[in-house]
């Protein structure tokens, strides 16, 4: 069956997602097709299995790690196939459901079609064409019977897709203590410092503007791309300074012009103007929603900037000018007590499942 056999399939049937109790702080999960508990084990096994890539050596736990927020936080950029450097940091998949346009650059307008690029992209998972995966997955005597029990059939481009997008869309967390503070009606949730934290992210910081909050719910994101300045700069230029991991808690300062002496140079990267070739969405990225912000670093679409402190020293600057910078980008006069309580109310978004969700995607509890 091709795939857009097996969409409309999926319409036709009217297998849309049943009503759920979101998570408090959600909104309720966008209509999706259906995915029964089969389905949902089927894409957690296909997600963890390193025999989905060329040569057995790439999953999709590696770049998104359940332990690390189902992000990979020790890198800045994604190593992929035989230690290559990619040019992107790899977004966290928490609450990945709400989200509209896939990738930094929003190239992928579903988790179903997302799912098949990095195994299709030449130095990530490195396969050539999709039929040689699924052809890999027909022969394993581990997936005998899974994809029919499932899916309804064997194994094929849409029904790998499939059991994929419905295990990540169950990766959904609220209930942060900023949920039950202002959600809940918990007023002890959050302490002075975070709630003139958020006071400054709804105010002088203008955060909002683009990370939205809701009267019911937030998601933090406005799902559209803005240009901050980060992708305009060249990773060489030496006015750039670089905080490096050297190992857990260990730390050391690169500026730009050392950077060509430990790193492959990077690709260019022109954001969403590769996808849209709109001149104006040049260096333009999407909006990341911010929960869980505190414990998904390192940050930005390349992942340059290391922990909280620097992304709000970076918007205090007003971002990088460039001709298509965001117009809602201005130095921000912050003193240092505000960024301290502005880092604190981020830090409040962590959602209280986070780690029951990683330890479930490694044993496969439903």
């Amino acid at each position: 069956m091709t795939w857009q056999g097996w969409a409309a399939l999926v319409l036709v049937a009217g297998c849309q997602r049943a009503p759920v109790a979101p998570a408090l702080g959600l909104p309720p999960l966008p209509p999706a097709p259906a995915a029964n508990a089969a389905t949902v084990e089927l894409g957690r096994k296909l997600f963890l299995d390193a025999r989905l890539s060329r040569n057995g050596t790439m999953s999709c736990a590696l770049c998104h790690v359940p332990e690390q927020g189902f992000t990979a936080v020790e890198i800045g950029t994604s190593i992929g196939l035989e230690g290559r450097s990619l040019r992107r940091n790899a977004p966290t998949l928490l609450n990945v459901a709400y989200v509209g346009q896939l990738f930094h650059d929003g190239r992928s307008p579903s988790l179903e079609q997302q799912a098949w690029d990095p195994m299709l992209n030449a130095i990530e998972m490195g396969n050539p064409h999709a039929e040689d995966v699924v052809g890999k997955l027909r022969s394993l005597p581990d997936y005998a019977g899974l994809f029919e029990a499932a899916l309804g059939g064997p194994a094929d481009r849409a029904r790998v897709a499939a059991a994929l997008a419905g295990f990540e869309r169950t990766l959904v967390s609220g209930n942060s203590r900023f949920d039950r503070w202002r959600y809940g009606g918990e007023a002890g949730a959050l302490n002075r410092s975070e709630q003139a934290g958020f006071a400054l992210f709804s105010g002088k910081a203008r955060c909002i503007a683009c990370h939205t909050v809701g009267e019911k719910d937030a998601l933090f994101s406005d799902g559209r791309f803005h240009n901050t300045g980060i992708g305009a700069q060249r990773r060489d230029d030496p006015a750039r300074s670089f905080r490096v991991q050297l190992a857990p808690g260990v730390f050391t300062q690169l500026r730009g012009r050392d950077v060509a002496g430990v790193s492959e140079p990077l690709e260019a990267d022109a954001g969403r103007f590769e996808v849209s070739g709109v001149e104006a969405e040049r260096w333009a990225y999407r909006t990341p929603g911010l929960r869980n912000v505190a414990i998904t670093g390192p940050y930005m679409h390349d992942g340059s900037l290391t922990t909280l402190d620097d992304v709000i020293a970076f918007y205090q600057r007003g971002g990088v000018d460039n001709p298509g910078k965001d117009r809602l980008l201005a130095p921000l006069a912050l003193s240092a007590q505000e960024q301290r309580d502005l880092a604190a109310f981020l830090r409040s978004l962590t959602g209280d499942n986070v780690g029951r969700l990683a330890v479930q995607s490694r044993a496969g509890e439903k």
